[in-house]
């Protein structure tokens, strides 16, 4: 039976009444990190600086949500494909009552009412912006400017903060405070730029089946490459008019040109040229159209998610804010977080894209000290409530797919064998470190491959497992298999093997032609490898949706169930942290998960009666 509005007022009576206690004013600490490795203290912070705090109510029945997500998910449940509306998701994603006044109460003894307040849609966010010095005096805390030793990029941060004690059970983080994690496209996810030669002159003769690829897809990937490797048909044409979409999300000032995607269309998609995407800036985002201030990584996804999908209906979000902080600006450009700015405009909307690519990303970091065992770079608190927004999208019908990170099994070093991979309790200890929010189970996560006949995973793909989530249950059989076939021994200590896996899936991540500032480069990294497989998630929708269903939605639960329609990539491996990394072999791997997607099998599978 579907989820109705109806259906909602016994989750509103779920609510349970929580005893208002005296109000003490004694703060004590809500979460409390050692300084973390590779991050030097410089200053007190600016008293004049201006700083924008997210304050996270707790969700009650996010539980309940979780529920209804993998129900409508699973290609087994009699409500699969029943996505639930947008106010349907806000109802479950929603805070108790108790939790909006008490905090609202708090805001108020600090003279902060309601209209210097901003809501999420479920009301489970609260954002302020006030002085750093009131701040300090809310949290009863010290901010201070950090630097990052290797990329100089200053942030505001402090090491520990603290509430009212019976504020405790309302709040489950506020940030800006203890994250100290460098959002970044990779650093390596654009892992090289060169000049591309001309493309040789087509001498193969493509099936579209696998069996022939053309022999310049070796070195130079274009559309029409990931069309014969991927098995689209080349008469395969999607429909602009069933109400299709896909989107791209944009960040740090990455700008994607459209002068370049015409050109990129003329080389490679002639049928596009005249064609562009939709522009949606996200909290003063900007798309600057100087072709000298092209994005390399912007250029890289929108030319090949909407090149692979032309003419299914495209969006470029850019979500502003960029580092450095420069601390002498009175501007709140440190906070950092651009997931959850883009999480609260995304929500908000009525009709998201059904399918999102997303090509950046954090070291899902640890500090080892004491129990329990990891304190989290990106707090734990803070990865849950992101991966919990992206959670509300998939109920809602929305595909979300993320890189898998470009440092193998390590920290994104460009060099596997100088990443250093300690954790930071002065034991100096090894440890694996995966990507978030890849390492969410809530979305889907794409590692990278390279050659054709064989294709083989690509040593930089993200892979791994997570120390925040443990690992859901669509990926035990799979999962499990790999686990129980590794040595014994191997790897013990480096990893932690009940944690989500990551990648769930693969596609090619090297030597994509695009269009860059006029000019004809070459690019790597799983920044590609997100783009491709979401425009081929874009291509399925169009065939439940042309057949009268509805959209994937959140794909895990059954890409997991039809591994038939990949392309299983059993060789390669992805080193890092001065280790050989994990080895692509039969079914699920940690380089490459299922493998790559073989369209004219998953065409069918996803339209089957299961």
């Amino acid at each position: 039976m579907r989820f109705t509005q109806s259906s909602l007022p016994f989750l509103t009576l779920l609510s349970v009444v929580f005893a208002v206690p005296s109000k003490d004013p004694a703060p004590e600490v809500k979460e409390s990190i050692n300084p973390p490795r590779g991050w030097t203290l410089r200053s007190a912070a600016p008293s004049h600086h201006t700083i924008e705090l997210r304050i996270g109510l707790p969700q009650p029945s996010f539980p309940v949500l979780e529920k209804h997500l993998y129900e409508v998910s699973d290609p087994f449940h009699e409500r699969y494909g029943q996505h639930l509306t947008k106010a349907e998701v806000e109802a479950l994603a929603a805070p108790h009552q108790e939790s909006i006044d008490l905090v609202s109460e708090w805001l108020a003894t600090h003279s902060i009412g309601e209209s210097d307040i901003r809501r999420s849609p479920a009301r489970d966010w609260v954002t302020i912006k006030i002085p750093i010095t009131l701040a300090e005096k809310m949290l009863d805390t010290t901010y201070h400017v950090w630097t990052h030793d290797a990329s100089g990029d200053s942030i505001l941060r402090t090491t520990s903060y603290s509430l009212p004690k019976h504020l405790h059970p309302h709040i489950d983080v506020i940030q800006p405070t203890t994250m100290f994690a460098r959002f970044k496209g990779y650093r390596s996810t654009i892992h090289d730029i060169d000049r591309s030669p001309s493309l040789p002159a087509y001498t193969g003769d493509s099936t579209n089946s696998g069996a022939v690829i053309d022999p310049s897809c070796n070195t130079t990937i274009t559309i029409s490459c990931l069309q014969q490797l991927y098995s689209v048909p080349s008469d395969f044409t999607p429909s602009a008019h069933v109400g299709n979409s896909i989107g791209v999300t944009g960040y740090l000032e990455k700008f994607a040109n459209r002068q370049d995607l015409q050109s990129f269309y003329a080389d490679q998609r002639p049928e596009a040229v005249g064609s562009t995407f939709n522009f949606v800036s996200v909290k003063g985002g900007l798309n600057d159209q100087n072709l000298s201030n092209a994005g390399g990584e912007a250029d890289l996804d929108v030319q090949f998610a909407f090149g692979l999908s032309f003419p299914v209906n495209s969006t470029f979000f850019s979500t502003a804010g960029h580092p450095p902080f420069i601390p002498d600006i009175n501007t709140p450009m440190d906070t950092n977080e651009p997931y959850a700015d883009w999480l609260d405009f995304i929500l908000a909307q009525e009709k998201p894209p059904l399918a999102i690519s997303t090509s950046y990303g954090d070291d899902e970091q640890f500090l080892t000290v004491g129990v329990p065992w990891f304190q989290k770079t990106v707090p734990e608190s803070f990865a849950r409530r992101v991966c919990a927004g992206f959670a509300q999208l998939g109920a809602r019908g929305v595909s979300l797919v993320f890189s898998s990170g470009d440092g193998g099994v390590g920290d994104g070093d460009d060099n596997p064998a100088t990443q250093t991979c300690l954790t930071n309790d002065g034991k100096n200890q090894t440890k694996f470190i995966p990507e978030f929010p890849a390492s969410c189970p809530f979305v889907t996560a794409v590692g990278g491959t390279e050659s054709i006949e064989p294709e083989i995973g690509v040593f930089f793909s993200g892979g791994g497992f997570s120390n925040f989530f443990a690992r859901p249950s669509y990926q035990d059989k799979a999962v499990g298999k790999f686990l129980s076939a590794l040595p014994k021994g191997t790897f013990e200590g480096l990893f932690n093997p009940n944690g989500r896996a990551i990648p769930d899936v693969a596609a090619q991540g090297v030597g994509f032609r695009i269009f860059l500032r006029g000019q004809i480069v070459s690019m790597a990294g799983t920044s590609a490898s997100s783009p491709t497989f979401t425009g081929i998630v874009a291509l399925l929708n169009d065939v439940r949706l042309r057949a009268g269903q509805p959209p994937l939605g959140f794909l895990n639960p059954l890409l997991y169930t039809i591994p038939e329609g990949f392309n299983d990539i059993t060789i390669g491996n992805n080193p890092g942290c001065g280790t050989k990394g994990f080895n692509a072999t039969t079914g699920w791997d940690a380089v490459t998960g299922l493998g790559t997607p073989n369209f004219s099998k998953l065409r069918d599978l996803v339209i089957r009666k299961y």
